[in-house]
């Protein structure tokens, strides 16, 4: 077993651990499926947080992200009982197949415990006397409640959903899937190019030239998508089910492409030209 081999090891017990402390929380605290769900969200969060701290790599988390929204969604849809309803099933298939892309991805480019996600240093380093609290706030909490926020309509659609389909179930599934295939074949080109790019070099072929960051409008894309699962199943909850997919819009638009574009520019001076020629995030024909 190599070192890195070893390293994935640790990272998926840890993941066994915080899903069995979620799982005893759903058990112990009573309430209805969706609160229950949060309280153990945010347990998994902390014993995933304990082993941040434990092995000092906060890239503990970066699988997170995706691997929770499956077991909420399958959590939700055992918890109301609609096994034999289309609807939950095409949403699930949906979430299961962004969670293993954008996991696999993760882990395929992860090289062991010694590589730690530049931006969290940077967030810790903002304010050092209050490093442990920003690590778990900024770094662990916000993108839990962040991803919990974006799952409300998977709960709508699993759990308060059972009408019959309609035109709003089809739009979702062509913006859900196109979404994960914008992000599978946006990784796929960037990383083809990394393997003979020069130093300075930066891509503007592929999707790459059509959007500096294909690959985050991808990710807003497939929220979207859940969330038109949401109105189609309980259109009367529009209100809290929009929230999700305007923070995750707002998350990706004022922090994190701000801080890729800034670290971009320092590494390579010949960004400033992508970002006079390429829209920074909605995809359009690049100019001739």
């Amino acid at each position: 077993m190599t070192e890195r081999d070893r390293a994935l090891a640790i990272i998926w017990f840890a993941y066994a651990v915080a899903i069995a402390a979620g799982a005893l929380t759903l058990w112990i605290v009573p309430g209805d499926p969706l609160w229950r769900a949060l309280v153990a969200d945010i347990v998994a969060t902390v014993v995933i947080w304990l082993f941040s701290r434990a092995y000092r790599n906060s890239s503990f988390y970066d699988a997170y992200w995706s691997v929770i929204p499956p077991l909420l969604g399958f959590y939700w849809w055992w918890a109301a009982g609609s096994a034999a309803d289309p609807r939950a099933g095409i949403v699930l298939a949906l979430v299961c197949f962004w969670a293993v892309r954008l996991t696999y991805n993760w882990a395929h480019h992860w090289t062991g415990l010694q590589h730690e996600d530049w931006r969290y240093p940077m967030v810790r380093d903002r304010h050092p006397r209050m490093a442990l609290f920003t690590d778990f706030f900024g770094i662990h909490f916000f993108p839990t409640i962040q991803v919990f926020l974006g799952c409300l309509p998977l709960y709508a659609a699993v759990s308060l959903g059972g009408g019959p389909l309609n035109w709003l179930d089809a739009l979702a599934i062509v913006v859900t899937l196109g979404a994960v295939f914008i992000e599978m074949i946006a990784d796929i080109q960037l990383r083809g190019f990394l393997k003979t790019a020069q130093p300075g070099e930066v891509i503007r072929s592929g999707l790459w030239g059509w959007s500096r960051h294909p690959n985050y409008f991808g990710e807003i894309s497939f929220w979207v998508g859940l969330m038109l699962f949401g109105l189609a199943a309980y259109p009367e909850g529009w209100w809290w089910l929009i929230i999700g997919a305007i923070a995750m819009t707002v998350m990706f638009a004022t922090v994190s492409i701000p801080m890729m574009e800034k670290r971009s520019l320092e590494r390579r001076p010949a960004y400033a030209e992508v970002m006079r020629d390429v829209p920074m995030l909605i995809p359009r024909p690049p100019r001739r």
